[in-house]
């Protein structure tokens, strides 16, 4: 049996979105290091299959093709990646599988195989969805020292509270935080 870990880079106030046309651009870019990104490296495992959502599907594939030969890109360019789409037929950054119609269910079932680790990241509706399914056995945040104010939140409004277990704690150089957490469910009142 698979597990899916959520990984996320977040700001001090629960900001997940940057890069494009955000507001604060590339926020996380001065945080970056060498040592950080072997960290991170290590944090994925080494094998490891994607499930991510169409949107970062559609951004990853514009950059992680063309990205170089280092370990992180022949890694991720190397997964198998489990895609949530209405439109699978224009997947061509692969190996690639899309996941359409019952998501629910066909990620229960990828769940149930024999197989490396599902890292999703970005992807905030299928975050959001996972952990309220109950899917998500762990959470992965890379945590960098700003605060925001507005943007994209790590969940939608619109899901249940969540209880975590601290598991591991690690800092680079430039502050970040790497902390991952065990899904435990539904946070109890």
């Amino acid at each position: 049996m698979r597990k899916i870990r959520i990984f996320e880079h977040i700001s001090l106030d629960g900001v997940i979105e940057h890069d494009g046309d955000y507001t604060y651009g590339a926020w996380t870019t001065p945080y970056r290091s060498p040592a950080g990104a072997k960290m991170l490296f290590e944090a994925y495992g080494p094998n490891f299959d994607l499930l991510l959502g169409r949107h970062t599907y559609d951004i990853f594939s514009g950059f992680w093709p063309n990205a170089g030969d280092f370990p992180m890109a022949n890694a991720i360019n190397a997964a198998t990646k489990y895609i949530v789409t209405h439109r699978p037929d224009s997947l061509e950054w692969g190996p690639v599988k899309g996941l359409g119609g019952d998501i629910i269910g066909a990620i229960r079932d990828l769940k149930s195989t024999d197989g490396p680790d599902l890292i999703v990241v970005g992807s905030s509706t299928l975050t959001s969805l996972l952990l309220d399914q109950g899917l998500a056995d762990e959470v992965v945040l890379i945590t960098y020292p700003v605060l925001l104010g507005r943007g994209k939140r790590l969940l939608s409004d619109n899901i249940d509270a969540r209880e975590l277990a601290f598991v591991d704690s690690k800092a680079t150089p430039t502050g970040l935080l790497i902390n991952t957490y065990k899904h435990i469910g539904s946070l109890k009142k």
